[in-house]
């Protein structure tokens, strides 16, 4: 590990020691505030309008179950801790970004996108969350087991995701202090690494080396994309190409299409089988603009594609500043 990644991870667990303490005060399952519906804290039934229409929920859920990593996060940074969740399939363990403290009684029901149903039913949740992009198709099921709150998808929308969250939590008055702090982090990294202006001068591109895929050059409708969106950042013309906002795909051979004041990088899967090490070493990679000046940095795929979510965000925003103010 080179001194670099391990400074980083350094800031990573300090800045998550201040998350935990801010986000994650409520501890244990879900403690309803009574700020969503119309009942009372603690009893009875609100309605949530989801993508799959109205459902009824408790007020405040005990028992929640969660089915992806973006709902992992917006749990956790509301102070619910799941009593199930699912995995990636990549990996078998939760993120490692969020606190071990808070994950290591949660219950492993499967892998992302193809749950366990019958380890989610043994839980007897009363509440589960997920997208109809992963589990569409298992609504009714899901349904069948507890209340399912559905969002749309993940990614680009992670921001109306969580509010839906917090909605479904019983933990909207929670959810505005969690912005709050976020627009407020925002702020200071932005003017830690000089300023609007200078933001917007200085083109960011993330590239991610996929096993089995060609390399993406990440867009702005995704949620990296969002996150430079709200530090202002400018992005090379590239990333307008990207297929649906999403990314623009290349062979190794078209890597300096990726050229850019500053790129960040990730792998998934294997960097040999994913071609992370050929394509870092070839000339073509070393030639661009960001290798040349050093500015070329190597970050956590499980935290900056994966985690989608506010205690993620705030971690990212943390190396962000210490990466572009060396």
């Amino acid at each position: 590990m080179t001194a670099s990644l391990r400074n980083r991870r350094g800031l990573v667990a300090g800045s998550l020691a201040v998350t935990a303490a801010l986000a994650l005060s409520a501890c244990g399952s879900s403690d309803g505030d009574g700020d969503s519906g119309s009942k009372a804290a603690g009893s009875g039934t609100h309605t949530v309008s989801t993508v799959n229409g109205d459902v009824e929920v408790p007020v405040a859920p005990k028992r929640v179950v969660v089915l992806d990593s973006g709902e992992l996060d917006s749990a956790l940074s509301l102070g619910v801790r799941p009593v199930g969740a699912t995995h990636s399939a990549a990996e078998d363990s939760f993120p490692s970004y969020l606190p071990a403290s808070e994950t290591k009684d949660i219950k492993q029901v499967g892998e992302i996108a193809n749950p366990n149903m019958e380890a989610v039913a043994a839980l007897k949740p009363d509440l589960i969350l997920t997208s109809k992009v992963r589990d569409g198709d298992r609504y009714e099921q899901l349904s069948k087991i507890a209340p399912t709150v559905m969002t749309e998808a993940t990614g680009s929308a992670w921001k109306e995701n969580f509010q839906l969250h917090a909605d479904a939590l019983g933990k909207k008055a929670e959810a505005k202090k969690v912005i709050a702090a976020y627009d407020a982090h925002v702020a200071k990294v932005t003017e830690a690494i000089g300023g609007k202006e200078k933001a917007a001068a200085t083109e960011v591109n993330f590239v991610r080396f996929v096993e089995g895929a060609e390399i993406r050059i990440y867009g702005k409708q995704n949620y990296i994309g969002s996150l430079l969106a709200d530090l202002g950042m400018g992005r090379p013309a590239i990333t307008d190409k990207a297929k649906d906002g999403f990314s623009y795909d290349v062979s190794p051979e078209k890597i300096d299409l990726a050229d850019a004041d500053v790129v960040f990088t990730s792998t998934y899967g294997d960097p040999g089988k994913a071609g992370t090490t050929k394509t870092m070493n070839s000339g073509l990679w070393k030639n661009l603009k960001a290798s040349k000046n050093g500015k070329v940095f190597k970050v956590d795929d499980r935290l900056w594609i994966a985690g989608i979510g506010y205690t993620a965000a705030g971690l990212i925003l943390d190396e962000f500043q210490a990466d572009l103010t060396k």
